[in-house]
């Protein structure tokens, strides 16, 4: 594959694309680029056409013997609230090739909205997200619908890293202002959030706003680290102590279609030095990490119960990432072959 695939939200300035929200495009970025730019972006209703049927033939084209998708999945990633256009692409192609590496044949577009790289922004990036989120319905969740409602089955999931996990679950909420997505059938197959930076006390079955989310999705897996230095830095700039479900987990009465992995233990024995992780250590460490990438790739695919994805050690009641391979003969087990008729 010689191309990446980027929905935007920037504004464009002198031809460039700013940390201020703008118009949704839709992005070719040649695999040679170091960062996607406003000539990537496709023009008008037929080249938007293609660009969607090109993105669903890349990811339908590798069939997985170990994913339920009837055909391809698509992981669409939403980043955090420091992220420059150079990064944003960094983190996607790092996420490609370590989900790749460990048997995922999907393909992962970048969802990118305006943020600074200036820690100082953050409350005004958290009102951008809000907005951001918006548009994502508008433009994004709307391909979803109508591709599904014409028979399309591949799967679509979402990654959120820390401020990401707010767009996506502030985009299910603005979905449901939506009279006709409101109405319509649609679905998101796995939403993971890594470091995120949402309020525990939102996901629990307490709090309505996550009530959108889990109405349209399959299961959501939180990955939590209780060393994540952000998510504490996070709580002071809000003047507030509500706990973030990236640090501290999820609460203990919630959907029965969440499951929350501590990667605390794990996290604890890693070494910096040998990551090819950006941006703080403690935040931004999954992406580039080969154990988190194969637990995710396991999760996405979908045939594993979350309590036996073997990549999880379960203690005291608790799920707790670790580093283990996949089933041995995981590729072997027809998991493809239980989606059509069979004898049992």
């Amino acid at each position: 594959m010689d191309t990446d695939y980027v929905i935007t939200t920037r504004v464009i300035r002198n031809s460039q694309f700013t940390a201020e929200p703008g118009p949704v495009r839709f992005l070719r970025v040649p695999r040679s680029a170091q960062a996607f730019e406003p000539s990537h972006a496709v023009s008008g209703a037929g080249d938007l056409k293609a660009w969607v049927n090109e993105v669903i033939a890349q990811a339908d084209g590798d069939e997985n013997p170990n994913s339920v998708s009837p055909t391809g999945d698509i992981l669409v990633f939403v980043h955090g609230y420091n992220n420059d256009v150079e990064t944003v692409l960094l983190r996607q192609r790092q996420l490609q090739a370590d989900l790749v590496a460990e048997g995922w044949r999907g393909l992962v577009i970048a969802f990118d909205w305006p943020s600074e790289n200036n820690a100082l922004n953050y409350l005004e990036d958290r009102s951008d997200a809000a907005a951001v989120a918006i548009e994502l319905v508008r433009k994004c969740v709307r391909l979803v619908a109508e591709g599904q409602a014409r028979g399309c089955e591949t799967n679509i999931h979402l990654l959120g890293h820390s401020t990401g996990a707010y767009v996506i679950m502030e985009a299910f909420t603005q979905a449901l202002k939506d009279g006709d997505l409101f109405h319509s059938p649609w679905r998101i197959g796995q939403v993971a959030f890594i470091a995120g930076d949402v309020s525990t006390n939102s996901l629990s079955l307490a709090d309505t706003s996550s009530e959108p989310t889990f109405a349209r999705i399959m299961r959501l897996t939180n990955y939590s680290n209780q060393f994540d230095a952000v998510l504490a830095v996070s709580n002071a700039k809000r003047l507030g102590t509500a706990p973030r479900a990236g640090r501290v987990g999820l609460p203990v009465a919630v959907s029965q279609k969440a499951v929350n992995v501590n990667c605390s233990r794990y996290f604890a024995q890693l070494d910096p030095k040998t990551s090819p992780a950006v941006g703080n250590f403690t935040h931004a460490w999954h992406i580039g990490d080969r154990v988190f990438a194969r637990d995710l790739a396991m999760t996405l695919e979908g045939a594993i119960d979350r309590e036996a994805i073997t990549t999880r050690d379960l203690i005291g009641g608790n799920l707790y990432l670790a580093d283990h391979p996949r089933p041995r003969f995981m590729s072997e087990w027809g998991i493809k072959d239980t989606l059509g008729p069979q004898n049992t």
